[in-house]
């Protein structure tokens, strides 16, 4: 006889398929979260557990399966998973570990490619950015003109286009 697990939420069929061959298998395919009350019941008669970060495994659950030997999570935490109890009753933990770090990685090193290339600026950031360098062209261009009104303006200093400061 084939062990009995309880898989909590929706899986992929080919590993649905690849568990079958090993397992008796009890799968929430159609992904609700279920009460608690709901878990303790369909997992009392289980040999083991999938969970995932919304199913509590605790003394509680524990006390109500006592076939019970593994508990497992598609999760890196284990947080919802009383561990203590678990190793007190005898049942196995187990997570999935270095799972994320390529993922965070990635997205760690595209952040900072948005940050530096201001990729990810959106439409409004880039038009008032726009608005204010014109602003700011258009302001050095008036002062330069007038600047140039006003030196054509004063006196001549003689025939020299170099002007020197007199005291």
């Amino acid at each position: 006889m084939k062990p009995r697990l309880l898989v909590t939420r929706q899986i992929f069929d080919e590993v649905l398929v690849r568990l079958v061959d090993h397992f008796e298998v009890e799968s929430n395919q159609s992904d609700a979260e279920w009460s608690r009350a709901e878990l303790i019941t369909r997992a009392r008669d289980k040999d083991a557990l999938f969970v995932v970060t919304s199913d509590r495994v605790d003394a509680e659950l524990l006390a109500a399966c006592p076939r019970l030997r593994m508990v497992s999570t598609g999760s890196v935490g284990f947080n919802h998973i009383d561990v203590k109890a678990c190793v007190a009753r005898g049942v196995m933990v187990s997570n999935t570990p270095d799972v994320l770090n390529e993922a965070t990685a990635d997205m760690a090193w595209a952040l900072l490619m948005a940050a530096a290339r201001r990729a990810a600026g959106n439409g409004a950031t880039r038009s008032r950015t726009r608005r204010n360098a014109q602003r700011r062209f258009t302001a050095v261009g008036r002062v330069a003109s007038s600047c140039w009104t006003a030196a054509s303006r004063a006196p001549s200093l003689g025939s020299s286009r170099s002007a020197s400061i007199r005291p």
